[in-house]
């Protein structure tokens, strides 16, 4: 049975550091920021320390590490020379949550998912390939593996209807989401509240993973 009270509590908490974070960021609170951006990460992933040890399957431990690498990608982002560090990170993050997605329930290949995200990633990196100078390999590489990562998040959903499958949907598609409004105020054009829409997409993609990872778990508690 899933224990909601101590799930509702470590999504408070790390809703409110979110939002301090976010407002410190805005207000220009740079030390403020760079301590609550990495912390607020903590608090999400923290909801997978309190999966009984004998509950811990592979699919947790791998969601565990793509998320812990998602917090090394968040501290390498906090100084722009990390760039490509950070990039790093991350990407290894959306291998690990591929890894993931398909030890849970198998490789899934649905054409419809396939086309209609993959023609959505190939508009994205074309669109953006006139500015991306010599970051244009890397970038592509990792348009590739996230919507990679997408199309077998979605696949968990069109399997099984679960409201933790629904919760990965819409995590993939959200962190698509922030990826591509990073890209866009990086490399194409710099635009308002940039750094807003992408906390929140990208905090609200690592929650739902990390609360459908901790239901998925505790749902199969005697």
């Amino acid at each position: 049975m899933v224990d909601h009270k101590r799930q509702s509590t470590i999504n408070l908490i790390s809703l409110v550091l979110a939002l301090a974070a976010i407002c410190t960021e805005y207000l220009g609170y740079k030390m403020v920021y760079m301590f609550l951006k990495p912390l607020t990460t903590i608090s999400i992933l923290s909801l997978l320390f309190f999966i009984p040890k004998g509950l811990f399957a592979k699919f947790t431990k791998l969601i565990l590490v793509a998320l812990a690498f998602c917090l090394l990608g968040d501290v390498l982002l906090l100084d722009s020379g990390y760039f490509v560090f950070g990039l790093v990170a991350f990407l290894l993050a959306h291998l690990l949550f591929i890894v993931a997605f398909i030890q849970h329930k198998g490789f899934w290949f649905h054409w419809a998912s396939f086309m209609v995200l993959f023609l959505i990633g190939g508009a994205i990196f074309f669109w953006l390939k006139p500015d991306l100078g010599d970051f244009m390999v890397p970038v592509l590489f990792y348009v590739l593996v996230i919507t990679a990562m997408a199309w077998q998040g979605i696949g968990l959903y069109l399997r099984d209807k679960a409201k933790a499958y629904v919760w990965i949907a819409w995590a993939v598609l959200f962190f698509m989401l922030s990826d591509t409004l990073l890209a866009i105020n990086k490399f194409k054009a710099p635009f308002d509240y940039a750094s807003v829409l992408i906390l929140v997409t990208y905090w609200l993609s690592i929650g739902l993973i990390a609360n459908a990872a901790y239901n998925i778990a505790l749902e199969k508690k005697p």
